[in-house]
């Protein structure tokens, strides 16, 4: 109670000096709203059930209200969060709580940047430090304290932070403190232009004594050959630059991060008993490289990436796990896959063990047709195979009347590391698929997918189909269906003859948009998956029911 006292007590001073600097200048005031709401349809054959919602509570739902002001230089905002309900936090429980998410000051004086309250920001690409939010698996990473940047010069500057990163409404334990340099250089000539964009950062974070108790409490029931001693201080730097020379823009990143503890989940430990188990912290320094290289001119387009990941899991406290207390962000190597299928599994970034490389080529053969083709291959350090996909696409577009693209996607995926599953074969699939756009006019459109994904491992074979209507500026119908083909003995069985069932999980929408407003209502039915976000991923139970979002901007 007092904490929220204390964050609304915060909140009405932003507003506060709102009302006494709009009194003087206008200024500018923006926002934004956005809510769920859920109903919870219970449906024991596909498991979406025992979850309170299915079993008591019926709904839930969130909400976010931002408030953003600038006038004379001061930019400020407010954010109120409220959960009721909310699956989204565990899709397996429930949570309700509401306050203030988050408040912010900044100035500008001079050559100084002054910011204190709720901040986001990163550190070159995210390697050793961003704070961040991720609304879909309500991950909200910003960090509690004080932002400072000076300009050097008018292209080089310099930035420093410290404070505590935030968890709903509290924070977690731990100092985080750090700073960066990064500038802008041009070499070479008009002709063969040359330009660097070098940068180098420094993280620090800081452990109280409860959190350390709790790591040395766990040690102590190691046996003496695995204990390890931690320490309260852990120190990560990295060094970034992107070189740009006409039609290559080359970046690359190197990360280091002192002997810390971290738990590892997949470390055997041997009780004193003498019997192994899994999961225990080890004290071990951490390294990442991370490149990316592009290339661009007429008709074609390349993309290349790199990365090697050792022991960088870096969180606000390690006694943490799964997405909670992450401090940096590490670039995911996998193509961002859009249709339902392809995306149906994701592979989740590991920051213990990771050697990873994508490619991608585009190209455009005539003004009609254009293609891809994508790769992308993760294994563990020791060359375990975690994840590798090969995918290609054409794409055929008739004048502005209507637009076919197919593709094929081969995956490998290893279920059992990236949904913690013991003993599970290699997910193979075979996936091929179809998009196909009509436009009836300018504001009348009709589109149609269809989808194939052959697998003998997991659930089985899918059949996917979505008919979509679009009636531009304001409507959008949707109707589709996932429907289990060639079902496997994992699948939902018949609890009477115990025979594997043919399940369809269908889906139907409509969403309406009016001006900055966006209103859409779904009736859903989905099998148990991977959700990702940028690379975090996490495992989610089915779900059956009534989906409601909306988003409103001003």
């Amino acid at each position: 109670m007092i904490k929220f006292i204390r964050k609304a007590i915060w909140g009405l001073l932003v507003l506060g000096c709102v009302s006494q600097m709009s009194a003087q200048d206008q200024g500018v005031f923006s926002g934004n709203f956005e809510s769920n709401f859920n109903v919870f349809l219970r449906d024991s054959l596909i498991n979406a059930n025992n979850t309170p919602q299915y079993d008591r509570q019926l709904t839930g739902g969130e909400a976010w209200l931002n408030l953003n002001y600038s006038v004379k230089g001061f930019n400020m905002g407010v954010r109120f969060d409220m959960f009721n309900n909310s699956n989204l936090l565990n899709p397996t429980s429930s949570y309700t709580d509401q306050g203030i998410g988050r408040w912010f000051i900044n100035k500008q004086i001079n050559k100084f940047n002054v910011e204190v309250g709720y901040i986001y920001d990163q550190i070159g690409s995210g390697i050793i430090y961003r704070a961040w939010e991720s609304r879909p698996l309500l991950i909200d990473n910003s960090l509690l304290g004080a932002k400072v940047t000076y300009d050097l010069s008018e292209d080089w500057k310099i930035k420093g932070f410290s404070g505590k990163q935030k968890f709903l409404f509290g924070e977690n334990a731990g100092i985080i403190k750090g700073g960066s340099i990064e500038g802008y250089l041009s070499l070479g000539s008009e002709e063969s232009p040359i330009s660097l964009s070098p940068g180098i950062g420094f993280v620090n974070r800081t452990l109280n004594d409860e959190t350390m108790n709790l790591i040395i409490d766990n040690v102590k029931t190691y046996i003496d050959d695995e204990r390890i001693k931690p320490v309260y201080n852990t120190y990560l730097t990295s060094i970034f630059n992107t070189l740009s020379y006409k039609n290559i823009t080359w970046y690359v990143e190197g990360a280091y991060k002192s002997a810390e503890a971290s738990f590892d989940p997949t470390e055997p430990r041997t009780e004193p008993s003498g019997v192994v188990t899994f999961g225990k912290f080890r004290k071990d320094p951490g390294s990442i490289i991370y490149s990316s290289l592009s290339f661009a001119k007429g008709k074609l387009g390349v993309t290349l990436e790199g990365k090697r990941t050792e022991n960088f899991d870096f969180r606000s406290d390690p006694n943490l796990s799964l997405n909670r207390g992450l401090v940096n962000y590490i670039p995911p190597m996998n193509r961002f896959n859009t249709y339902r299928m392809t995306a149906r599994y994701a592979p989740a970034t590991q920051v213990l063990s990771e050697l990873a490389y994508q490619a991608d080529v585009r190209y455009r053969f005539t003004k009609k047709i254009s293609g891809l083709a994508n790769y992308s291959n993760i294994t563990t350090l020791d060359g375990d195979l975690l994840y590798r996909e090969m995918l290609g696409e054409v794409v055929y577009k008739y004048k502005r009347k209507w637009q076919l693209t197919g593709g094929l996607q081969i995956q490998k995926y290893n279920q059992e590391v990236y949904e913690v599953k013991p003993e599970v074969p290699l997910v193979s699939t075979v996936t091929p698929y179809l998009d196909f756009l009509y436009k009836f006019s300018r504001k009348k459109s009709i589109r149609f997918e269809t989808q194939y994904m052959s697998t003998k491992e997991d659930f089985g074979s899918w059949f996917f189909a979505l008919a979509e209507v679009g009636l531009a500026p304001h409507w959008i119908f949707e109707a589709s269906m996932m429907y289990n083909i060639t079902p496997s003995k994992k699948s939902p069985q018949d609890p009477e003859t115990g025979e594997s069932l043919n399940i369809v999980y269908p889906t139907l929408g409509v969403v309406y948009v009016n001006k900055a407003n966006r209103f859409q209502l779904r009736y859903v039915k989905q099998v148990e998956g991977i959700v990702c976000s940028g690379g975090i991923c996490r495992l989610e139970p089915a779900f059956s029911g009534v989906k409601f979002s909306m988003s409103s901007n001003f």
